[in-house]
């Protein structure tokens, strides 16, 4: 039986007196001489907060003149968490249990929340027992129908239990820590008189998706999931079309309720920051690029983020900035095996790639043949620009050969009479590509070399690039 549980609770009204500071009493039959921390969750992490040593009767104090910011906290020994616990406006409270079975045995002194909070982690872990043989049944391959049946209208009779008893709690609670907990990973309930349309479920969800979620509650991200990010990246990512433009005006209202509290609002913009760096749909690194630009360049988080998180944001951005979908590729002018300059923007054909590689790469060596294959069989007018990454005209020479390339226009990539190509595209690693129109427009970027000619078939088509503003 597994001692730790991490559930969600309501809680009761309770009256605390004006309070500095907090001190956390417990008494831990089982315990004794040892050392035990104070831990809490912030985000995708854990982290410690306070030490203490238990006492030969399993009593111990956790203390501090400061008052702790709210959340969900849990005790930690020898590197295991033990239990779960709110620390909400009260913070001076008792909370006692046993070695043998910390969950089931836990009660708090002085807090009404965390009492209904435990309340609620032994119903829940009662009813995943209860629960457990009818989902077995169903992920049997071997059981009939009908055994399938009675067991999903079994789990079916126990999870509407476990509903109700939470939306009662939330009913009598509904301004409480706990109840805003449980609320947040409330999945949204579609009206039966809509579930055919698909146009006004997908209104529905994104005028209903922040029901009871406060983006300016930061006791949302002291979680054991990660439940903000996961929040704004289902709303994001499912909720609307992937381009830049539309991403950033669904981005800004989140933004500006975030704001009201200095660390949901850092937060935030650091997640986005961090999402849309290295995203994986092509193009949604102008949104990094637009981030960058009015939070960091700004000054907008200088309260929090230091010269050399900006700098290293800034590089990051100038790089990218350079190479956006929709952009003027720069032009490139980088000595080929003859010792002659060759200009990008001297390239005349409907369609240019930009390769670049490097000899030594594994996954180069996998890539070039499936390039060599789309020049060879596209009816359309392709020229290739294969950048080397390394300075080796040897290497170079040798790779050429063996990869029989060399039809397309060669270069060496640190033999350059322009700026170096890392600095105004983002190559950072190879195999990298990049697509350009007849007027060296991006048009494509980090495409894979097999996924180039179905592009351009369905680009033939419509024609259209949208300008990065």
């Amino acid at each position: 039986m597994k001692n730790y549980l991490s559930v969600f609770a309501l809680i009761l009204p309770v009256l605390t007196f004006a309070q500095q500071g907090y001190k956390i009493d417990f008494q831990i039959e089982g315990l004794r001489d040892t050392t035990v921390y104070l831990g809490y969750y912030y985000g995708e992490g854990t982290y410690l907060k306070d030490t203490s040593f238990i006492d030969q009767s399993g009593g111990f104090s956790f203390e501090g003149k400061d008052k702790l910011p709210a959340g969900i906290y849990f005790t930690v020994l020898d590197k295991t968490r033990l239990f779960d616990f709110i620390i909400g406006k009260n913070q001076s409270f008792k909370i006692s249990s046993n070695q043998k079975d910390y969950v089931q045995h836990l009660k708090s002194l002085n807090d009404a929340e965390n009492e209904l909070f435990f309340d609620h982690m032994k119903f829940i872990y009662k009813n995943n027992l209860s629960v457990q043989p009818y989902l077995e049944i169903l992920k049997d391959s071997t059981a009939n129908e009908s055994a399938k049946q009675l067991a999903r209208e079994k789990a079916g009779e126990i999870d509407s239990l476990v509903q109700k008893y939470q939306q009662a709690l939330i009913d009598k609670n509904p301004g409480l820590l706990a109840a805003k907990l449980i609320v947040a990973q409330q999945a949204l309930i579609v009206p039966e008189a809509i579930k055919q349309d698909r146009e006004s479920v997908l209104k529905f969800y994104r005028e209903h998706f922040w029901d009871g979620f406060d983006l300016s509650n930061d006791a949302l991200l002291r979680f054991p999931q990660p439940i903000y990010r996961q929040k704004v990246e289902d709303y994001l990512g499912n909720l609307f079309p992937q381009d830049p433009d539309t991403l950033v005006a669904a981005i800004n209202p989140l933004i500006e309720k975030a704001k009201k509290n200095r660390e949901t609002y850092k937060y935030l913009i650091w997640n986005l920051t961090l999402n849309y760096q290295n995203p994986k749909i092509m193009g949604l690194d102008a949104i990094f690029v637009r981030l960058y630009d009015e939070y960091f360049a700004s000054g907008e988080m200088d309260y929090w983020a230091n010269d050399k998180l900006k700098e290293n944001l800034k590089t990051r951005a100038d790089q990218l900035r350079n190479s956006l979908i929709g952009k003027q590729a720069p032009n490139l002018i980088i000595q080929d095996l003859d010792g002659k300059p060759r200009a990008l923007e001297s390239i005349k054909s409907r369609y240019t790639v930009i390769y670049f590689y490097d000899p030594d790469c594994g996954f180069c060596k996998k890539e070039t043949p499936k390039l060599r294959d789309f020049k060879k069989n596209t009816a359309l007018d392709v020229n290739i620009y294969a950048v080397c990454a390394d300075s080796s005209l040897t290497k170079m020479t040798k790779y050429i050969d063996e990869m029989a390339i060399g039809d397309w226009i060669n270069v060496n990539g640190p033999r350059t009479y322009s700026k170096h190509y890392k600095t105004v595209y983002d190559a950072n690693t190879t195999p990298t590509i990049y697509l350009l129109d007849e007027r060296k427009k991006i048009i494509a970027k980090k495409i894979a070399a097999d996924k180039i000619q179905p592009f351009l078939n369905n680009y033939e088509k419509n024609a259209v690039i949208k300008p990065v503003k």
